[in-house]
């Protein structure tokens, strides 16, 4: 392994070992939807008040965590009650499991201890002080392994039980069939759920044998609401990946890959061997990071929005990626590859990172579930030159490790070296950035303005590294923000006093043509022109960047 290796490449020829079935292709301009971190949740994956450390489990950003029920019998850990200050500690939701009321595998139900049983549940839950932290009443599990026909149909049970759930707490969502890695029971389950009107608020299943399979039944389910006339609901896998794929990254990188990309709500880590793991990526109850744990932090660190990533097929190579609102970096996951692999990142372009970029590929290594891993290493650093906004990046991958490349920008930052006075001209209004007749008061707009000698329209620029810059209009000595710091598209531009906020920060971005957009660190948004006007005194406000001229600036020296 080489360590900090500076390397320079070009997107056309960086990836010659790899073949197409070995590439993950990320197209970092296409947003997939915001980051949320859905597959981070667990099952049990909370022992109780202390296992596992508040600290441990912060830095993985957990979605949810399902629980048993207060008082729960199923297992001798995992209490709702006793979890939940540290699941709202660290900003998880929580889904009460009913069905692990019960000891036993089956369960050992009754309809005369069930009935009751909800009754006080429901309403503990209601005057609970975690209320709000809980996303969803999960009524049973695993029907197809647990269920016993010797206490009527499962669909006879859920109506039922639907409904007394229902009349005493109509709002909470409530959560189902939650059938394990077989789906083929769901088309009874809904058209019974449509004749009832209990059709469960999330739908909810297991995928405990390969993540392959996750889009087909996903397909399948939806296909089975749109014939059924059902609007399309929310998807929970509650427990994911299967026995010998817990606590190794690459197999769980493929999961986390197809949670994204189809739109799944949450995922929970399965309970295969420990409570209190944060489902296998601890070595044991009270014990140390493995290597997946360390994937987990790498998806944690996401912000901003998920994009586009395509795999060339449903098994192998795979990953997820995010750009934050900076849009300053692009971070990707990838794992399930085996030799030569590589992963090739388009719409660089769009993007505030310069004409070259700097990759670094991280590499968490793979010990098996229960060796503790000390964290991360660096495989590589390298600068690159995008071809058309793309780069491919080479790695040698071993199946069972998740690998993190991450695309910040080279040497030259946002691609601009500016540094002095300039007017700064709308390209298409061909009219000046300046603050409102010429006003030297905070909060004073800036508009577009005719071409005139007054200092208020000349701005000095000055870089303060990492490629951003403070704009400051001569006149005043005011810098160039946004309203309140919003980060709203549609936010007006004003001049303020250099309070240090990141609004007042800006990236100057080269289309190589002598123009620039200017984008606000903040927001991420661009500068431009209300309704594209080409009118003088038209407001100047931030917006996305859709392409339309009035986010083009020349910027000429004074």
């Amino acid at each position: 392994m080489t360590v900090g290796l500076a390397l320079a490449g070009t997107g056309t020829t960086s990836a010659s070992a790899a073949t197409a079935s070995t590439t993950l292709v990320v197209n970092a301009n296409q947003v997939l939807r915001p980051v949320t971190h859905v597959a981070s949740g667990s099952l049990y994956g909370l022992a109780n008040a202390t296992q596992p450390s508040v600290s441990l489990a912060q830095a993985i950003k957990p979605n949810t965590f399902v629980q048993m029920p207060v008082g729960g019998r199923q297992q001798p850990t995992g209490d709702i009650s006793v979890v939940a200050p540290t699941a709202v500690g660290v900003g998880a939701k929580l889904v009460n499991r009913f069905s692990d009321y019960y000891a036993g595998w089956p369960y050992q139900f009754s309809w005369s201890t069930w009935t009751p049983f909800i009754s006080s549940q429901v309403n503990a839950m209601k005057s609970s002080s975690y209320y709000n932290s809980i996303s969803a009443y999960e009524l049973w599990n695993e029907s197809d392994n647990t269920w016993q026909s010797a206490n009527g149909t499962y669909e006879e049970f859920w109506t039922r039980t639907f409904r007394q759930v229902r009349s005493i707490d109509p709002t909470k969502p409530i959560q189902g069939p939650s059938f394990s890695d077989n789906i083929g029971d769901m088309r009874n389950f809904l058209q019974n759920a449509v004749a009832t009107n209990t059709v469960p608020d999330v739908l909810a299943w297991h995928e405990l044998i390969s993540s392959s399979k996750i889009a087909g039944d996903v397909a399948a389910v939806q296909r089975i609401e749109d014939e059924l006339g059902i609007s399309r609901r929310p998807i929970a896998i509650e427990e994911y990946a299967a026995p010998s794929e817990v606590g190794l990254p690459g197999p769980l990188v493929g999961y986390i890959s197809k949670f994204e990309r189809l739109g799944i709500r949450d995922a929970e880590l399965a309970f295969w061997n420990q409570s209190g793991t944060l489902g296998d990526l601890l070595t044991g109850r009270g014990g140390s990071p493995n290597a997946a744990y360390w994937l987990y932090t790498w998806y944690a660190a996401m912000s901003g929005s998920m994009v586009v990533t395509t795999p060339p097929a449903q098994t192998g190579i795979d990953g997820f990626a995010a750009v934050p609102s900076s849009r300053d970096q692009v971070s990707v996951v990838v794992g399930s590859c085996n030799g030569s692999c590589a992963v090739t990142v388009n719409g660089l372009g769009s993007l505030s990172l310069g004409s070259t970029v700097n990759v670094k590929v991280e590499q968490t290594r793979s010990l098996g579930r229960t060796v503790a891993s000390s964290g991360t290493t660096t495989v590589s650093t390298a600068t690159y030159t995008p071809s058309n906004g793309s780069i491919s990046v080479p790695i040698t991958m071993a199946t069972n490790d998740a690998y993190r490349v991450t695309v910040t920008p080279g040497s030259g930052g946002s691609g601009s070296t500016l540094s002095g006075s300039y007017r700064i001209t709308n390209v298409n209004s061909g009219l000046r950035l300046g603050p409102l007749n010429a006003g030297t008061a905070w909060g004073t707009t800036v508009v577009q303005q005719a071409a005139s000698t007054s200092t208020s329209q000349i701005w000095t620029v000055t870089p303060v590294g990492n490629g951003q810059y403070k704009i400051v209009d001569q006149l005043s000595g005011l810098v160039l923000g946004i309203q309140n710091a919003s980060t709203s598209a549609g936010a007006s531009a004003l001049t303020w006093g250099d309070t240090g906020t990141a609004d007042h920060l800006w990236r100057l971005i080269a289309d190589g043509s002598g123009r620039y957009k200017i984008q606000n660190v903040n927001s991420g948004l661009l500068l431009g022109v209300t309704n594209m006007s080409t009118a003088p005194g038209a407001q100047v406000l931030q917006w996305g960047d859709n392409g339309t001229a009035d986010h083009l600036w020349t910027v000429s020296a004074a």
